[in-house]
């Protein structure tokens, strides 16, 4: 009796992993305009889309909670390439729902100083579409997406998964496309 509620426990623990609704934002339309506090390199940093994009295409990516396992991961990946991001002109930022002492730690340990991390609002969240629900409801995180917006202001490629691995490839490879590399 005792594994039997064991195997129904855990089965009920797998159904209830959060699952992103797919309903991002399509490449082609306007991206839309926000400013953000966040931090870089553990001091506090203030984004402007409209600001950024000025001086190249932006990468808006959205994680779900700093310090979990994937995000952190892909904040490292993020990390080693933002050379590459840079040399094509490129800004990187990352954004979730946690607060800035949260997101000034994590721009240090995990953004290794590299590139800057903002708090999404509400209102960012339901702009992008990027928010993350469970059986049908808000969990107030953000599901784990990726946006290229060109200087034009449009997005010119999305990515959606909650696998972090493919986020920086894709990004890098919109980013290149942009330039025609």
């Amino acid at each position: 009796m005792k594994q039997i509620v064991l195997r129904l426990a855990a089965a009920s623990l797998a159904l209830s992993v959060p699952v992103a609704a797919h309903a991002e934002l399509p490449v082609g339309a306007t991206a839309p305009e926000f400013s953000a506090r966040g931090a870089l390199a553990g001091k506090v940093f203030s984004f402007n889309l409209d600001k950024a994009l000025k001086r190249g295409p932006v990468v808006l990516y959205f994680f779900p909670k700093a310090f979990t396992p994937g995000c952190t991961l892909e904040a490292h990946a993020f990390a080693e390439s933002i050379a590459k991001f840079k040399a094509l002109g490129a800004s990187v930022i990352g954004m979730s729902t946690d607060d800035l002492p949260a997101l000034k730690k994590f721009s240090r340990l995990e953004c290794r100083d590299k590139f800057p991390v903002a708090s999404a609002s509400p209102a960012v969240v339901s702009a992008y579409d990027v928010d993350l629900k469970k059986e049908g409801a808000s969990t107030g995180l953000t599901s784990r997406t990726s946006y290229v917006i060109g200087q034009d202001g449009k997005i010119v490629m999305v990515h959606s998964d909650m696998d972090y691995r493919d986020h920086v490839k894709l990004t890098l490879e919109a980013v290149r496309k942009l330039h025609g590399h």
